[in-house]
């Protein structure tokens, strides 16, 4: 006897009389799994309870003096005094501070920096320069103290210099004069013991001294051009929202004609860019240093520099240009498939239309991944900041004892002070040698691993709910009268009643993925100077291979959600189903669902394009009308970028609606032609447009099988 042949994706679906859409009477599914994730949640709040209790933010808002005390803290007795002040600037000229992240010169909390010339010699002989210069100098100096005593007690600077405050900090204020490096307009300067130096000398000294603080320049700009731009950019994102909401509510009662002006704006959007660019590419033709290339710039922590490069507004316009190229190729050769689409996104509409709450779900998943940022990022922050002073000891001449861990608290009066007289112990950096030190990084971790769980739960949560919302459309024979009151809300505690353990499976799946590639990101970044051609090579294969398996487990991921929402499975089952079941329609799949997402994402790119083109005029001043109302910024691309990012963000939610839609509909669709024949004993549940669009995409491919066209030329007979 010959054993029956298998199916190759599984067995279709079979009639069920009894089945009325997402099944009502369902259990705990992935239960240990819940279990998992309520205790690392718990343990998620212990490590932000730890965090809160030993770190401190002002280490990263305030510059720290020798002594651990931050400068400019409010109600402190340095409250007045928010600017570091360096003893001797040269020292940081050393190649230590570059490891160490210290200067080797004792640092004070000042006023302010001083702003003339003076020697402690010259100034001594002066009792109102002498006055003036005691603000630069430490407690306990008196006018009977003699010069000796002061420098070998380390009480003053041996001279001042001209200085301006960069980032809290007391910087020599250098200048350039007939190409010769000046400081307070004179190429020389007095050290202090009599000797004349050239201003250059300081240049090694601010460079080492800055090098740390570059990455904190740049932030502290940037945290200032959000604190007089945060309402303008707040505004633009209203305006997104405002503008992604009218496009769907236009999207629900003019699907058709919509879709048709989105392709056309998209197109004219891109096309403005490419103009832009070329005529700030033509403009700058001329110009001195324009021709720079931008590998001979290097990097520069004022960005406005690269636009005034030609090479950087060419690429602009290639990059513009392909993507134009590459939208109307699509275009043209899915044109019929896009008509298709376009009915398809009209019967997502439709549904959309009795289940309107759900274009305000989108809102309430932004809050939910607001909170979860807030968290890891307050968490982080206090992480960062919970280690404890370290004090070293700092001296000019040799010394058993350099850079070895100090107390200053007795230091005066330990053993090595008396065998180093001229040494001192300062504050060196933030460190600590505590068992709760040691395991800071896989607490940094553990806070990154469970910012990628929460954040993946709670989009997997927003794709469940809206899944079930839809599917009882879909299954209503009798649309709405058949649908429960409120969809959104019956499905979204069925999803959190019954299926936590199943949301936390999927997202710890895709969390471990994702932690993988930032691991390998952090990999590629630490062997950016080697010389090992086959580890990069390794490593690029790798991070490209890890990026297909997270795109390819989203995609299984959104469908299993949408078969538990409709049956009320475990995850594994759910996403065999699933995966069987679009194996089944393949075609469909990739003519269909794809382009629908394709038609989706040009509407996003639309919003984004606007909201990108109407804040570039704004915040660089290129209109006149917008000069005096636009916030004055160090770089107007921060609020730009801000706006991009965040319109692609909130147009993303307003549309992930209609895409679950038409993911939903179309895995119900599927499921539908299994389960019934369109008879009057087992009647499709989708309506005629839906079969008409979808079973004649199915009938006209060539691909089609033989059972498809036999059931669609029997139910023609039928319907005459």
């Amino acid at each position: 006897m010959e054993l029956e042949e298998k199916p190759k994706y599984g067995e279709p679906r079979k009639y069920d009389p009894t089945f009325k859409g997402p099944i009502q009477n369902r259990g705990c599914t992935d239960i240990v799994c819940c279990i998992l994730f309520i205790v690392a949640i718990l343990g998620y709040i212990a490590v932000g309870i730890l965090a809160w209790s030993q770190g401190d933010p002002r280490k990263v808002i305030y510059p720290t003096d020798s002594r651990g005390q931050f400068c400019g803290q409010a109600g402190t007795p340095l409250e007045k005094k928010p600017f570091l002040f360096y003893f001797n600037i040269m020292k940081c000229a050393s190649p230590m501070v570059l490891l160490e992240f210290q200067c080797p010169t004792t640092q004070m909390c000042v006023d302010k920096c001083p702003d003339k010339f003076m020697t402690l010699i010259k100034a001594y002989s002066n009792q109102k320069d002498f006055d003036y210069y005691r603000n630069f100098c430490k407690e306990g100096v008196t006018n009977s103290m003699g010069i000796p005593e002061i420098l070998k007690q380390g009480l003053c600077p041996a001279m001042l210099t001209p200085s301006k405050p960069f980032t809290r900090r007391c910087f020599p204020a250098l200048g350039l004069k007939g190409g010769v490096i000046t400081v307070g307009n004179s190429s020389h300067f007095d050290d202090g013991s009599g000797k004349m130096r050239d201003a250059k000398d300081l240049v090694d000294g601010v460079k080492n001294a800055t090098v740390v603080l570059e990455a904190r320049q740049v932030v502290m700009k940037i945290f200032e051009d959000y604190t007089q731009s945060w309402y303008w950019i707040l505004l633009g994102l209203v305006i997104a929202m405002l503008v992604s909401l009218l496009f769907i509510i236009l999207l629900r009662f003019l699907a058709g004609i919509m879709v048709w002006v989105m392709i056309a704006l998209v197109i004219l959007v891109l096309g403005y860019g490419i103009f832009h660019c070329y005529m700030e590419y033509a403009a700058l033709k001329g110009e001195p240093g324009s021709n720079v290339t931008l590998q001979e710039l290097g990097f520069q922590t004022d960005f406005t520099v690269y636009l005034q490069i030609r090479q950087t507004w060419l690429a602009f316009m290639i990059i513009l240009a392909i993507v134009e190229v590459i939208i109307i190729l699509l275009l043209i050769f899915l044109r019929k498939r896009i008509l298709i689409a376009v009915a398809l996104i009209k019967e997502a509409s439709r549904a959309i239309g009795h289940v309107m709450c759900s274009l305000f779900y989108p809102l309430f998943t932004f809050l939910l991944l607001a909170m979860v940022i807030a968290y890891w990022a307050v968490t982080a922050v206090f992480l960062s900041t919970s280690n404890e002073p370290i004090y070293k000891v700092f001296n000019e001449t040799d010394c058993e004892h350099s850079r070895k861990t100090c107390d200053p608290a007795n230091y005066t009066t330990s053993s090595m002070k008396a065998q180093c007289p001229d040494s001192e112990c300062l504050f060196a950096f933030y460190g600590g040698e505590t068992v709760y030190h040691k395991y800071l990084i896989g607490l940094q971790f553990y806070n990154v691993f469970l910012f990628f769980w929460c954040a993946n739960f709670v989009t997997a949560l927003g794709q469940m709910t809206l899944a079930g919302a839809f599917a009882s459309y879909y299954w209503a024979f009798v649309k709405p009268d058949d649908m429960p009151a409120f969809p959104v809300f019956s499905s979204l505690g069925r999803s959190l009643r019954y299926h936590t353990g199943t949301l936390a499976f999927g997202s710890l799946i895709l969390s471990i993925i994702q932690i993988i590639r930032v691991l390998l990101e952090y990999l590629d970044h630490k062997l950016k100077g080697a010389q090992n051609k086959f580890a990069k090579f390794l490593l690029c294969c790798l991070k490209c291979c890890f990026w297909c398996l997270e795109k390819f487990i989203k995609f299984l991921n959104r469908n299993a959600y949408i078969m538990v929402a409709i049956y009320g499975k475990n995850f594994c089952t759910s996403a065999r189903d699933a995966f069987l079941l679009l194996m089944r329609n393949m075609i469909r799949v990739a003519v269909l669902d794809k382009v629908t997402d394709f038609l989706l994402f040009l509407g996003k790119l639309l919003i984004v394009g606007l909201v990108g083109i109407f804040a570039f005029f704004f915040f660089s001043g290129r209109v006149k009308a917008f000069e005096d109302t636009a916030p004055h910024l160090h770089y107007y691309w921060v609020p730009i970028l801000t706006l991009v990012v965040g319109s692609y963000l909130i147009a993303h939610g307003f549309f992930s609606v209609y895409a679950m839609c038409v993911d939903t509909l179309f895995l119900c669709f599927c499921e539908d032609l299994e389960r019934n024949d369109g008879s009057a004993a087992r009647p499709y549940y989708m309506s005629s447009t839906l079969h008409e669009i979808l079973w004649k995409n199915k009938a006209e491919d060539p691909s089609a099988s033989d059972e498809d066209v036999r059931l669609k030329q029997q139910q023609e007979e039928d319907a005459t």
